[in-house]
């Protein structure tokens, strides 16, 4: 008999984040969050323009859009929500409470979704890359008491 082999929790949500992702529409990068409580998904988004605005990879947002803007510049003109926030404001939206649970994330989170994520009640975040996670973020979760932590998946 073939030895029956299951992924843990963290790389079963970090592979259905990973499928999550591919509906980004952001033109620069395809991010993901899946936030679970009790091992049960009660929200996921990712990153892109908001409902009603033309999506970003046909157009939607002139920063994205733009060649000579460098990765992580003028993200003030940018108007796509981030994964994090999306998964928060879906949430919200439907009358979820997140109070408790884990964000599961593809890239780490910036300091704006740091925020989002203490004052939504999140109590974990996993992230697997690491894209700007700076001192402050980190510092500002640890302080509010969130847990987070850098996963890598366990060699083949």
């Amino acid at each position: 008999m073939a030895k029956f082999i299951r992924p843990d929790w963290d790389e079963y949500f970090m592979n259905i984040a990973a499928v999550v992702k591919t509906r980004g529409n952001c033109s620069r990068r395809q991010v993901a969050a899946v936030i679970v409580k009790n091992r049960r998904i009660i929200s996921t988004g990712y990153n892109g323009t908001p409902p009603g605005i033309r999506n970003c990879c046909d157009g939607g947002c002139a920063r994205c859009a733009a060649a000579d803007v460098a990765s992580g510049a003028r993200l003030d003109e940018c108007i796509c929500a981030h994964a994090e926030e999306n998964a928060i404001v879906q949430a919200a939206y439907y009358g979820v409470p997140l109070r408790g649970s884990v964000l599961y994330c593809t890239i780490s989170p910036c300091l704006t979704c740091a925020k989002m994520i203490i004052t939504a009640g999140i109590q974990e975040v996993v992230f697997a890359e690491e894209y700007h996670f700076n001192r402050q973020a980190a510092a500002l979760l640890g302080e509010a008491g969130v847990k987070w932590r850098h996963w890598r998946p366990a060699p083949a």
